[in-house]
């Protein structure tokens, strides 16, 4: 009668320890965690303070908005717009049907889109709702505008070819020189974010992005490219960087008014000094025949290119196949991304240099997991290893928010080794936590991989890949 009570406290102890053995476990496994976390950042911080930034000149193209960013989930409640039975790829968006299909689209993938919306009144009402949003806020946007304040703010001097009202030139920094006649009223662009798990009808979000939306009716023109020419002379930029150009993308040009502008951009890259560097930043782009003359006009006459992991396999099926690809792995193995580099390295290396054209040196992709950095041994292109490790703290300083990196909001999503190429007969190469950033050598270039401090309390995601691009060149001129 008395073995009962026994077996019960007996089972409760058992309870209790193996309870106590999993909080300890788990007490040991975030120690260990936040110990690797700490050496990864340290090395980092080393890599990065290894060189300071020199001062250069940097001119950059084209255009400029302003950029409200809202939640995305917000925004369509305030449409109107429910989850769709089907997601949809719509080139460009002419009714609120679309753009649920077409949010639908990417947010289940979790992958960045940039999208012209045909519909004005349609855009106008997608602006208001922004604004109506408490959370809504606005910042200076565009590509080269957020790579100019990115190297503003690392001490660098640049000139910003932009068409913006004169109360935005007024609270730029006064490092930054503005060409460009201004405007009463800048092109507006609204960012709507989420988060990573975000639900959307069925539909779960896989990491944080958003979906950009735009109705552009000064930026597509390259309005301010004639006094950027005029310009470069007087300037005399170490380096010169062209982006933007997505705002062409099925824009309803008339016919021959896309081609004259690209051949008057042509131009101007070919008439630089082979001394002053061109580095080209890739978007999101799926008219064909528009990424095929950016090719012709920008790519072939670029030392650099700067793009994150939707935009690589995008320029790969354009130089394979002539097509571009819609989506692609939003999370890619580094094998993946590094074979993709290759080819695209591959393919451009075998530029005839006449005419201005130029053999590519240099190429960046930034993806949520890590920076990759490919550099011409026969460059002048400095300083790889630490421009890799710049590039990753700037990922996670952007997107928190924050020049301060706080471990807590931090985590790691490398593996202990990856392979250098999906090839069978390649080698792993070991994650060593104190020294993260791992760079080799193969044919005529230099390779270096570093790892992402993803940030877990995403602040914003607009402009992350134009800030991580500029600062991963501040190191390299």
């Amino acid at each position: 009668m008395i073995s009962a009570p026994l077996k019960t406290t007996g089972c409760v102890s058992i309870s209790l320890l193996v309870l106590l053995a999993a909080l300890l476990y788990r007490r040991h496994s975030e120690e260990i965690l936040k110990e690797r976390l700490n050496q990864v950042l340290s090395g980092l911080l080393r890599a990065e303070k290894k060189v300071p930034a020199a001062p250069k000149r940097v001119a950059l193209g084209f255009g400029g908005c302003e950029d409200v960013f809202v939640e995305a989930m917000d925004i369509f409640q305030r449409l109107n717009l429910t989850p769709p039975a089907s997601p949809r790829h719509y080139d460009s968006v002419k009714n609120g049907q679309e753009l649920a299909e077409l949010l639908a689209f990417f947010f289940q993938h979790g992958a960045a889109a940039e999208r012209y919306v045909a519909n004005k009144t349609l855009f106008e009402e997608i602006v208001k709702s922004a604004e109506s949003s408490p959370k809504h806020r606005w910042h200076l946007g565009g590509n080269a505008p957020a790579m100019v304040l990115r190297l503003a703010k690392e001490g660098l001097d640049v000139m910003l070819s932009a068409r913006l009202t004169q109360d935005i030139v007024d609270r730029l920094p006064k490092e930054v020189k503005v060409v460009g006649q201004t405007l009463q009223k800048t092109d507006i662009h609204v960012l709507m974010e989420y988060e990573k798990d975000t639900v959307w009808g069925q539909y779960i979000a896989p990491r944080a992005n958003r979906l950009i939306v735009h109705s552009d009716e000064v930026n597509p023109y390259l309005q301010s490219l004639e006094e950027f020419s005029e310009n470069l002379n007087r300037f005399k930029p170490h380096l010169v960087v062209v982006g933007g150009l997505q705002m062409m993308d099925n824009f309803p040009f008339k016919k021959g008014e896309r081609w004259a502008r690209l051949q008057i951009l042509q131009s101007t890259l070919k008439d630089l000094p082979l001394s002053t560097k061109v580095h080209f930043e890739m978007a999101s782009f799926t008219d064909v025949d528009l990424l095929k003359e950016i090719l012709e006009t920008v790519i072939f006459y670029s030392d650099s290119l700067g793009m994150n992991e939707q935009e690589l396999p995008n320029l790969v099926s354009l130089l394979e196949t002539g097509n571009v690809t819609v989506i692609a792995d939003s999370n890619p193995r580094v094998a993946t991304v590094l074979d993709q580099m290759r080819t695209v390295y591959a393919y451009l290396r075998q530029t005839v240099e006449t005419g201005g054209k130029r053999k590519l040196t240099r190429l960046h992709i930034h993806t949520l997991a890590f920076q990759a950095i490919l550099t011409s041994k026969a460059s002048s292109w400095k300083n790889t290893m630490s421009a890799a490790a710049k590039a990753a703290l700037t990922a996670h300083r952007h997107v928190c928010g924050s020049d301060y990196i706080d471990l807590m909001k931090t985590k790691i999503l490398m593996d202990e080794s990856f392979s250098s190429s999906r090839d069978e007969k390649s080698r792993r190469i070991n994650f060593i936590d104190e020294r993260p950033v791992n760079c080799w050598e193969e044919d005529d270039y230099i390779i270096c991989v570093a790892p992402g401090l993803v940030c877990t309390h995403v602040k914003q995601t607009g402009g992350g890949g134009d800030n991580i691009s500029a600062a991963g060149l501040v190191l390299q001129l």
